[in-house]
């Protein structure tokens, strides 16, 4: 099962990078332009999506200019099971939302595997509204199988500006077993990780290949990294609240 996962792995980051290499580069791009206009970048997502938020924030070797959009009632911590029904409630993420002072030079990611729960795709929609750039991670044919939770009938890779396909199997589980009725071993985390790592790799050379310095944390176990990384929080401290 360890290699069979391994294989499994493999060939879907491989996929993406072969077949979604465009939408990558396109992203990268959005999200080069976004520093260049000093706008942020918000990453969203909920259950175990939130995690990729985390992964892209305050990330030594990232862009320090990410802002994650944390909301704990849709993370796992304070009921598991409640934070599912939460996203799948219409209109329920909409004022956490509102305290964003997202704006039109931003860009934000979503990332949600199925893309049919209603706030992943309500936080896209509230983004293009305001005329944010947005990106969404989500796997294509998990959303052709399953309806749409949403009220518009929308699925997230309808309502974002640019869709990436993580190649994700429906129900987020690559693996099966004889002696088991149903499959395991998730695999988005895996990917969508390297996935928004990829993007932000393409940006922050598409700045330095611009002759534009970018804004990348440096390891605080390297030495000589910690007034670099002072100078990041002056920066932007006061508009991303949680780097202090």
């Amino acid at each position: 099962m360890v290699d069979r996962y391994e294989r499994r792995v493999a060939e879907q980051l491989a996929k993406v990078f072969r077949e979604q290499r465009e939408a990558i580069r396109k992203a990268s791009h959005a999200l080069a332009e976004c520093v260049k206009r000093g706008g942020l970048i918000y990453v969203f997502g909920c259950g175990h999506s939130h995690m990729l938020a985390e992964e892209c924030f305050f990330r030594a070797g990232g862009l320090a200019n990410v802002k994650p959009i944390l909301i704990e009632p849709l993370m796992l911590h304070q009921g598991a099971a409640a934070s599912s029904e939460r996203e799948r409630t219409n209109g329920y993420v909409l004022p956490f939302l509102e305290r964003e002072p997202l704006q039109s030079e931003d860009v934000l990611i979503v990332v949600s595997t199925s893309g049919r729960n209603p706030a992943p795709i309500d936080a896209a929609l509230w983004a293009k509204g305001r005329g944010a750039h947005t990106i969404g991670v989500t796997s294509f044919a998990y959303s052709a199988a399953l309806a749409s939770r949403h009220a518009s009938g929308k699925h997230l890779r309808d309502c974002v500006d640019l869709a990436i396909d993580n190649y994700c199997d429906v129900g987020d589980a690559a693996l099966t077993h004889p002696a088991l009725p149903f499959a395991f071993a998730p695999t988005s985390t895996a990917i969508g990780a390297a996935l928004l790592q990829a993007v932000f790799a393409g940006a922050v050379g598409l700045l330095a290949e611009d002759g534009f310095a970018p804004p990348v944390w440096i390891s605080g176990n390297v030495d000589g990294a910690d007034e670099h990384n002072r100078q990041l929080l002056e920066r932007y401290k006061h508009r991303i609240p949680g780097l202090t």
